[in-house]
């Protein structure tokens, strides 16, 4: 599956649904986001149950400044319309396999529950 180039117009859309998306932060001056590039697109053919997204940050600079993106790459994994990772860095290929291993494994419902707590906490507080 090819790569699909994110913007603030199609971001909440694509990145909102069901399932996982894989979101590379990136810009063409960018060598360690130059190296990353071929490791992301070998990824995006191997699991085509997955949605592989591009931002440009020198385009997309909104959408970049609104996720607080201050190094690139930045690689951000969302599920089920929660990011379960977003950490800056180029990833070799095996680091990037046991991420989206570890990503599948993780159990949603669980996911869900903590951040439920969490938004109970914070409301109790505000109150």
């Amino acid at each position: 599956m090819a790569t699909v180039e994110l913007s603030k117009e199609n971001f909440d859309e694509v990145v909102g649904q069901e399932g996982m998306v894989l979101v590379d932060f990136w810009a063409s001056w960018c060598g360690p986001c130059r190296q990353f590039a071929p490791v992301y697109e070998k990824a995006s053919d191997k699991h085509e149950d997955i949605v592989f997204g591009k931002v440009d940050t020198e385009a997309q600079q909104e959408l970049a400044g609104a996720f607080g993106i201050s190094s690139i790459p930045t690689l951000m994994i969302v599920r089920d319309g929660v990011v379960l990772y977003a950490q800056p860095g180029a990833l070799p290929e095996p680091a990037l396999e046991e991420l989206i291993g570890k990503a599948r494994d993780v159990d949603m419902e669980e996911v869900r529950r903590e951040v439920a707590e969490q938004q109970k906490q914070q409301e109790q507080q505000g109150s």
